[in-house]
């Protein structure tokens, strides 16, 4: 495991995969196997949050997940919102970049399931992707499918805890190959507020070291999160609209399960695969609780400014969780009375 104190060099990795994923998104189709050859490695695994899941080898990733992506969303492009990289703090290792991002274009074919709507869509995502010589050898992907189907007028979920919006960029406009600030540190602030995060008072749903002099989060701090739960905005704000009614739904839940924590300037990143384990204890989004045991993958972005976090990212798979519960969210959506246009 790297030292926290050792600053990170970032080498070029970076721009080559950033420039690999906005090419194979866009490029002609017929020049995609060749382009995934030098692209990705032979052995390559390409994990997609559900219904896709396991995706082994350039071809399977070309059938499983980038033609049905570019089908979906017609004339298909990425618009990345931060994509940073750095070498692995965790003990698996390696050079790893992360992304959020939105896949846009015209939702004009079903994808993995979910009906279209005709419009323009912005399908947001998160992804983690190791680097092995130039080429991808490992990728972790969450595609928020569930806004997708909102934004098709489908909405599976009875309700939303924050606001339902599109995932803005950094504040800073300085997400994508940042150039600025100390990757290391800030890792080490947000591995600080991780370090307390699992203990919770059960009457104010607060935790050590987060708010206040000393604290992790900025006053202002901004938390974007997915579709079920939404955005909110300072501490109050994120314990109202999600952490209270996620504290409530999984009183014993345990995170932190991460195959990769990585800092570059003034982000850093985390996921896990699955990160969380818990029992579901209270309803949570309709569903009825019933003490089953569930896991939950886990993507967090984070923007920090003086050693405190300024803006948060999350990606989760919801679709799968629902799942576990159950619920075939795709299935939910699609038999909704479509939007009242989708027949013109």
């Amino acid at each position: 495991m790297q030292n926290s104190s050792e600053r990170y060099v970032v080498t070029d990795f970076r721009s080559i995969a950033h420039g690999l994923l906005n090419t194979l998104i866009s490029a002609p189709e017929a020049d995609l196997p060749t382009l995934l050859a030098r692209a990705l490695t032979p052995e390559c695994s390409w994990d997609v949050s559900a219904p896709v899941e396991r995706l082994t080898g350039p071809q399977a990733v070309l059938e499983g997940f980038l033609l049905p992506l570019r089908a979906a969303l017609s004339h298909a492009r990425r618009r990345d919102e931060i994509f940073i990289g750095s070498p692995n703090r965790r003990a698996e290792g390696g050079d790893w970049v992360a992304s959020v991002t939105h896949y846009l274009g015209n939702f004009t074919a079903p994808l993995f399931g979910v009906r279209p709507s005709g419009h323009l869509a912005f399908l947001r995502a998160g992804e983690f992707y190791r680097v092995e010589g130039g080429r991808i050898a490992q990728a972790r992907v969450i595609l928020d499918l569930p806004d997708l189907m909102r934004q098709a007028g489908r909405f599976p979920l009875p309700f939303s805890y924050g606001l339902e919006t599109l995932f803005p960029g950094p504040a800073t406009h300085d997400g994508v190959l940042p150039a600025a600030g100390d990757g290391a540190a800030s890792l080490d602030t947000v591995e600080r507020m991780l370090g307390a995060l699992h203990v919770f008072d059960p009457e104010t749903f607060g935790s050590d070291a987060q708010t206040g002099r000393g604290g992790t989060w900025h006053e202002d701090m901004m938390w974007y999160g997915p579709a079920g739960i939404g955005s909110n905005y300072r501490w109050e704000g994120f314990v109202k609209d999600h952490r209270e009614s996620f504290l409530r739904a999984f009183p014993d839940r345990r995170g932190g399960n991460h195959y990769c924590r990585i800092g570059d300037g003034n982000y850093a990143a985390v996921s896990g695969w699955p990160s969380m384990t818990m029992t579901f204890q209270d309803d949570y989004l309709g569903q009825k609780a019933d003490g089953r045991a569930l896991t939950l993958r886990v993507m967090d972005f984070y923007r920090c400014a003086e050693g405190r976090i300024m803006e948060n990212w999350v990606l989760l798979d919801y679709t799968q969780l629902m799942a576990q519960m159950g619920v075939d969210l795709i299935a939910r959506s699609n038999a909704l009375d479509p939007p009242a246009d989708a027949a013109r």
